[in-house]
């Protein structure tokens, strides 16, 4: 963006005018008021989230196995945050506070129940309409606003068509995506991702069962004949009705939305990046002449994995490493737009991951498709830094730096008050907002980040607190509780797919668990009195903090109730009808513009 004048040009252009009315005088007077003009200016943006994308997965960030160019390269041209936080390790909670600039359990998205996502279309908790999105003040300044990809926020309350939870309430004028996340069932092959047979009490049954008929033929025990073939036909119903929703899942969960309307149930994932990819592009084109927001949320490279044919076998990695090098490319196609439209000086560039890559993420078949977190501890679902450390790229050139790498405290939550502000609005008062305005961090003018403490949450408990003392280099982090791994030598939770929050998967510390991540960013050997003469201090202040911080966080309805999570047959959305299972192909495939010629590159 051009300067603005200073005031000396602007008085010799003032005295100019009076004696000599030249040519030549109104000419810098018409180029200072277009520069002024330019200058001031709304910017588009374009926020990208990749979805349980590693911090390690990305050559600007150290891998040196998988091919990231496009990414590396919006590195290279703008600022890298080496210490962005996701503030939640989940998906559900961190979209939340990245669209509102607030801890998740501010807005009631969070519960005591696991999975701490959502997991049906047909579920009627969401992200309340009384909550403010930056989307939502985007579009009140005029902008043109897009969401394009995964929501994973809710869709009705009510009914299957009410979309009170739809991105169009929350500010987004156009969408075109999917309602809840990528299952495992939505990918033929690839199982399910509801073990619901992990949590059923078949062999406590089956022990009862066999143990009553040994009694009774023993002559220990009488029981009648018909109350053994009762129980028999109860678990071969509770069974069948259990297989039969699991093979229905795909038909109800795997839906793909135009704006309100249902376009393919389920749908076919192959090409989706490239369809999503030719939609962001679309958008672009129709809006060039701004202001737009475009919320690109990417479906890979979340299970269930994919990857177009033409980025099958391209990496070292499996399939999990095609989908990155997909990403990749969607990336630069996104960016070469920006570029033909002449839009790249006019447009803050943001890319992201909604939280760590998921660690235990096998196939049914026992293929790893994991990412990789780098140096740091654990994975999705936990706070360990690995969970919850994600990358953080802005690029705005002429306004942002090129190549300057930030090592402060950011957090995702800090987008909402950027955008809010640059698009010409103040940040709400009338409510907590706990991201901070990035601009002055990222241009250089401040060394330091305002965050002196950020609050780590595991579904409603607040698990870790990390503190940034004003006037110290150390980062201090304090865990309350931490997840018991399994096995013991592992930094994941095999046995349940992911890490939990309640008590019978936790391990309660007090004192809390410290350490020092500048010293230690992996997270391997706690601090004790011993070893650090400030331990007793440090955890007295965050504590103090901690208080702080709880008495500011108002009661709200839970949207993660377990009413709020189930799945309601009423709320269920079908673009055909229940006997057909809801199918229905409504568009065809197009991927337009949207080539995949430079993949190997």
């Amino acid at each position: 963006m051009s300067p603005q004048p200073d005031v000396d040009t602007e008085r010799r252009v003032s005295v100019s005018m009076k004696s000599t009315w030249r040519p030549s005088s109104l000419l810098l007077l018409l180029q200072l008021s277009c520069a002024s003009l330019h200058g001031g200016s709304k910017p588009n943006f374009v926020l990208i989230m990749v979805d349980d994308l590693g911090i390690g997965d990305l050559g600007c960030y150290g891998n040196a196995t998988l091919r990231t160019p496009n990414i590396d390269q919006l590195a290279r041209e703008g600022v890298t945050l080496t210490h962005h936080i996701a503030a939640a390790s989940l998906c559900t909670p961190s979209r939340a506070a990245f669209l509102t600039g607030r801890y998740p359990i501010r807005s009631g998205v969070v519960g005591h129940h696991r999975p701490g996502v959502f997991l049906f279309n047909a579920a009627s908790g969401g992200l309340p309409s009384q909550e403010v999105t930056f989307a939502n003040i985007a579009k009140q300044q005029g902008y043109e606003t897009a969401l394009i990809g995964k929501w994973h926020l809710g869709l009705n309350c009510e009914s299957s068509d009410d979309h009170c939870h739809h991105p169009s309430i929350h500010g987004f004028n156009y969408f075109f995506g999917i309602p809840v996340t990528n299952l495992r069932d939505c990918q033929p092959g690839q199982g399910t991702v509801f073990q619901i047979h992990k949590y059923l009490p078949y062999r406590t049954l089956a022990i009862v069962l066999v143990s009553a008929a040994s009694l009774h033929y023993m002559g220990v025990l009488s029981m009648r004949r018909g109350l053994v073939v009762s129980l028999l036909c109860l678990s071969a119903l509770v069974t069948g009705l259990t297989a039969g929703f699991i093979m229905m899942m795909p038909y109800l969960n795997c839906v793909l939305m135009r704006d309100h309307r249902v376009v393919e149930q389920p749908f076919t994932s192959e090409n989706l990046t490239q369809r999503m990819t030719h939609e962001a592009v679309d958008f672009m084109e129709r809006n060039s002449g701004g202001p737009f927001l475009l919320f690109f949320s990417f479906i890979q490279v979340h299970t269930a994995m994919f990857a177009s044919a033409a980025f099958r076998g391209t990496s070292r990695h499996g399939i999990y490493g095609d989908a990155v090098h997909e990403v990749d490319w969607s990336v630069g196609q996104i960016m070469q737009t920006l570029d033909r439209l002449e839009l790249r000086e006019t447009t803050l560039v943001y890319l992201t991951s909604d939280q760590g890559a998921h660690v235990e993420e096998i196939s049914s078949t026992g293929e790893v498709n994991r990412g990789w977190n780098g140096i740091y501890k654990a994975g999705k679902s936990t706070n360990w830094e690995g969970g919850i450390r994600v990358p953080g790229i802005l690029r705005w050139p002429g306004s942002i730096p090129s190549g300057r790498q930030v090592d402060e405290p950011t957090s995702n939550m800090d987008l909402f008050p950027t955008v809010v502000r640059l698009s010409g609005e103040s940040v709400p008062e009338d409510r907590e907002i706990d991201g901070h305005d990035l601009m002055d961090l990222l241009r250089g003018r401040v060394e330091r980040s305002t965050h002196e403490f950020l609050f780590h949450y595991c579904n409603v408990y607040l698990n870790a607190v990390r503190w940034h003392p004003r006037n110290s280099s150390s980062v201090w982090k304090a865990f309350y509780f931490t997840p018991n791994f399994y096995p013991e030598n592992e930094t994941a939770c095999f046995h349940t797919h992911a890490c939990f929050c309640s008590s019978d998967y936790v391990t309660y510390h007090d004192p809390p668990l410290l350490f020092d991540l500048t010293r230690d960013p992996s997270e391997t050997t706690p601090l004790t009195p011993d070893t650090e003469p400030a331990f007793h201090a440090v955890l007295a202040a965050m504590e103090e903090a901690a208080d702080a911080h709880r008495r500011s966080v108002k009661p709200v309805e839970s949207q993660m109730s377990v009413w709020n999570l189930i799945w309601k047959p009423w709320l269920q959305p079908c673009c055909s009808t229940l006997s057909q299972l809801c199918q229905c192909q409504q568009e065809e495939e197009d991927v337009g513009g949207a080539t995949t010629e430079d993949h190997s590159s």
